[in-house]
């Protein structure tokens, strides 16, 4: 009698791939001043999370709380309560030791002003992360990387310009050089097109974007603008310290602003 073969064991399902998580949270936030002998609320048990390689925005009228919301999200600020978590630690609690290596190593900011060295040109100021830290940006990986970053923003050929040789869009173009140099966990930009003309800022969230969606970079955005908010997946709408409404734009090639304005419209903004 011929031996029949074993059976085989039956197959296990592939597992699927862990989800991944949030890069960024933001876990019941409030912040409160303290203006005389009035307490004053900035934010009120805000809460939200952003993924890996996402472009959010924040939008609001003046004194909504998005700009306090994102000095927390940096490290710039901790709030009264609640916590801010990057890469799954809690950076709310952070010594200013460790606030400040923080910002060097995981954070990358771009401001409505340039803040750029006048004496420096384009080269040495996206440079100057490297720089501060104590690397020489002239040689091996760092003059690759500091580079890199230059050809990223379109300034390619103008590296020896000081910033008086330059627009302010280029000037504007330098600063997120800089702050994409050392590759940062996230990017928050603050108002960074508050200080140009709409085709210069329209140019301006054209690199963000492209950082954002060929580069994987994660972009917090703080604007007052919708057609600037337009470049956004989503947009988180501050009313009085809290988040009013989120509303889902998707990642898209085309930015017109006309389905956001719609949305605002709709909440009274």
């Amino acid at each position: 009698m011929t031996e029949q073969p074993a059976s085989a064991a039956p197959r296990v399902p592939d597992s699927p791939p862990p989800a991944v998580g949030p890069i960024l949270e933001a876990r019941d936030l409030t912040k409160q001043y303290r203006l005389g002998e009035h307490t004053v609320d900035a934010l009120r048990g805000v809460s939200l999370s952003v993924a890996p390689g996402e472009f959010v925005a924040f939008m609001g009228p003046s004194g909504s709380g998005k700009s306090t919301l994102l000095q927390l999200l940096g490290g710039l600020d901790q709030p009264t309560a609640g916590h801010v978590v990057l890469e799954g630690r809690d950076i709310s609690g952070l010594t200013d030791e460790e606030a400040t290596r923080l910002r060097r190593e995981k954070t990358g900011f771009v401001f409505q002003f340039f803040n750029l060295i006048p004496l420096l040109d384009v080269r040495e100021n996206v440079a100057l992360p490297f720089t501060i830290a104590g690397h020489d940006p002239t040689r091996g990986e760092f003059r690759d990387r500091v580079q890199g970053a230059i050809d990223a923003v379109e300034l390619t050929g103008k590296e020896r310009n000081r910033p008086d040789q330059l627009s302010a869009g280029e000037q504007q173009r330098v600063a997120i050089a800089r702050a994409l140099v050392t590759r940062p966990t996230l990017l928050l930009a603050d108002e960074p097109t508050g200080n140009l003309d709409f085709t210069t800022g329209a140019e301006i969230l054209e690199v963000l974007f492209r950082s954002c969606n060929e580069l994987g970079q994660t972009i917090v955005l703080v604007t007052h603008d919708a057609k600037a908010a337009a470049f956004a997946d989503r947009v988180f709408v501050f009313l009085d310290g809290r988040i009013g409404d989120e509303i889902a734009l998707g990642r898209r090639t085309e930015h017109g602003a006309a389905p956001l304005i719609g949305r605002l419209a709709q909440i009274g903004l």
